[in-house]
């Protein structure tokens, strides 16, 4: 199969050598987002929700570019620097996500590209 790189303005460009997103037939690799506006490439200010929904609105728009949307996520990988911060990722889910809610892991980390609080990235399946 051949792959297919996905980008798009609306997200943040790669900070490192990595795409934005990787489909290979129906499935997506999505890199990981972190808190960083798209048109200014630095991060958002605010309050951990107020990252973490610009990571969710990061993975939404590389998601919509590869032909699909947070409704295809089958698998979502959070990493948190600090795992108080968790009833906030499921309050968000709850707003992004509707059941049947995609697979998920919530890893606590030491540290984050950029100083961030919070990361995440997913899986896609496309409809054939």
């Amino acid at each position: 199969m051949t792959r297919e790189i996905i980008h798009t303005e609306r997200a943040p460009g790669a900070i490192g050598t990595y795409s934005q997103a990787v489909k290979v037939g129906t499935t997506v690799y999505l890199s990981g987002q972190i808190p960083l506006d798209p048109e200014s490439m630095e991060m958002v200010s605010g309050d951990f929700r107020a990252h973490a929904v610009r990571v969710l609105e990061n993975l939404k728009a590389v998601a919509e570019a590869a032909g699909g949307g947070l409704r295809d996520v089958v698998k979502l990988n959070v990493f948190l620097t600090d795992l108080g911060n968790f009833a906030t990722v499921n309050e968000l889910m709850s707003e992004y996500f509707t059941p049947p809610y995609p697979a998920r892991a919530a890893i606590g980390v030491a540290a984050l590209p950029r100083g961030a609080v919070v990361e995440m990235d997913a899986v896609l399946e496309l409809d054939a």
